[in-house]
């Protein structure tokens, strides 16, 4: 089977720039990596805050790059020794931005949705994928590719036969939005809600709103525009959704006024039972991964379904092979001496309202070990004038989540340190290091430990050591 993307001559006519080399190569992705390039790919020579792209050049081709696009400036006289096909040009990025566009132009409009939102977008983005691919050739954001690196390097993946395309967008500041969308022409926006995460770059939670409505500039036909019902932002969006010319606007959520409304919701074992209502329908169907916010997140994906049309049946029978990521609410079973504990893996990231999200899974949660509850958990950054009291408020939730011991770490859950009753306390640190081994030595048999913080809170660590303890390790 061909999987041919582009030539190398569509590539220079696309770019204008100058090539060098051979010339006759097929182009059958595109890395920004050497280290994860395929054989066949187009390598684009970035110029990082860290680091540059320049640098590798030599070994992606040593992987097989069958094209470099490097800026003009650039010289290797060992690669032009190899007659490696080189593409020079102005700008980098630029190139990669305009072979985007060009992929992007190739593919029927109808079938481009774009998410964004405060929480969610990739959970989202990952069972739309799902769901679409069970219906039709359909290509996808992959990890959180969803900024000005991101999205043009998958626009630029993308294939010419592809029915559904699905792009992750994201934003730390204003105004970052709105360039990406217009690269991605949706037909069908999804924005899973707004709240005050990154609000420290951001005046007020309003600002996050007007940032995220950006999405809306770059819908083409009029389009569709999916929002969350249940958000307090919903009204707001609705009004910028119709003032940007949107001619569908659909809802989803557990209001009674949601056009696709969440009806009931049941956490057994490792998934998640959900009966939802599509426009007067009912449909009944399970998600492999346990959580609230996965039946929340699978309820836009329905919206999008019944605006493309698709059999929804077939669509949510996908839904089962979902797993939660690493660092995303990923479970492994570790065997211990003794017996078996469950780690969930939520180090990834954490705002206040996936920290309540996760909790309230926790709290669902049926031990079946007979063992603890465990929470380890790192402070959630990006807050600004907000982060004492977001911290603070986590009290309750905790409370609710029906759990055994809390461990803390970071300057800001010292503030929730303080509120956390004595039974309840396990150890509080300055930092994740300091945590690493007195939860190494604390965890049993039987236990559940659910460890969660801001990526910049490094919480990776701990989960690290845990999975140094056992023997085996099952990923559930």
């Amino acid at each position: 089977m061909n999987n041919q993307l582009w030539l190398v001559s569509d590539l220079l006519e696309i770019t204008g720039g100058k090539l060098s080399g051979n010339h006759a190569s097929q182009i059958f992705g595109f890395s920004i990596d050497s280290r994860t390039l395929q054989s066949g790919d187009c390598y684009f020579a970035i110029r990082g805050d860290r680091l540059d792209g320049h640098h590798f050049v030599e070994n992606a081709f040593q992987n097989g790059a069958s094209l470099a696009i490097v800026e003009e400036s650039w010289k290797s006289s060992s690669v032009l020794d190899l007659d490696c096909n080189v593409l020079s040009v102005p700008d980098v990025v630029h190139a990669m931005e305009n072979i985007g566009i060009a992929a992007r132009n190739r593919v029927p409009d109808n079938g481009v949705v774009a998410v964004t939102g405060s929480v969610g977008k990739t959970t989202t983005k990952d069972m739309l994928n799902m769901a679409l691919s069970a219906c039709g050739p359909t290509h996808a954001s992959v990890s959180s590719f969803n900024n000005h690196w991101g999205v043009p390097l998958t626009l630029a993946r993308m294939a010419r036969d592809t029915e559904f395309g699905v792009f992750e967008i994201g934003m730390n500041h204003p105004g970052e939005i709105a360039p990406l969308v217009k690269m991605v022409r949706p037909s069908i926006v999804i924005i899973t809600g707004v709240e005050a995460v990154h609000i420290e770059y951001f005046e007020d939670t309003e600002q996050i709103a007007e940032a995220k409505s950006e999405i809306f500039t770059g819908v083409v036909h009029s389009g569709t525009a999916i929002l969350n019902r249940d958000n307090s932002w919903y009204s707001y969006l609705f009004s910028k959704a119709t003032n940007a010319g949107i001619d569908r606007i659909i809802s989803f959520g557990s209001h009674s006024d949601a056009d696709v409304r969440l009806l009931d919701v049941r956490i057994v074992d490792d998934r998640t039972d959900v009966v939802a209502r599509v426009f007067g329908k009912n449909i009944s169907y399970s998600i492999g991964a346990p959580g609230y916010h996965f039946a929340q997140n699978s309820l836009a994906v329905l919206a999008v379904c019944h605006v493309l049309n698709v059999d929804l049946v077939r669509a949510v029978s996908a839904f089962p092979e979902l797993r939660a990521r690493r660092g995303r609410g990923a479970r492994e079973l570790l065997k211990l001496d003794g017996g078996t504990a469950v780690l969930i893996d939520e180090s990834y990231n954490a705002n206040p309202v996936s920290m309540r999200a996760a909790l309230a899974t926790l709290a669902l949660l049926k031990n079946s070990l007979n063992g603890r509850k465990i929470i380890v958990l790192g402070d959630m950054l990006e807050l600004g004038q907000q982060a004492k009291e977001q911290h603070e408020d986590l009290i309750e939730a905790i409370e609710t989540a029906d759990v055994d011991r809390v461990y803390l770490c970071g300057p800001m859950m010292e503030h929730l340190w303080h509120n956390i009753p004595q039974n309840l306390r396990g150890s509080y640190s300055n930092n994740s290091a300091g945590l690493v081994d007195v939860i190494a030595e604390t965890l049993l048999a039987e236990d559940v430990i659910m460890i969660k913080g801001s990526l910049g809170s490094n919480m990776k660590p701990i989960v690290d050591r845990l999975k140094q303890l056992p023997q085996e390790l099952e990923i559930l």
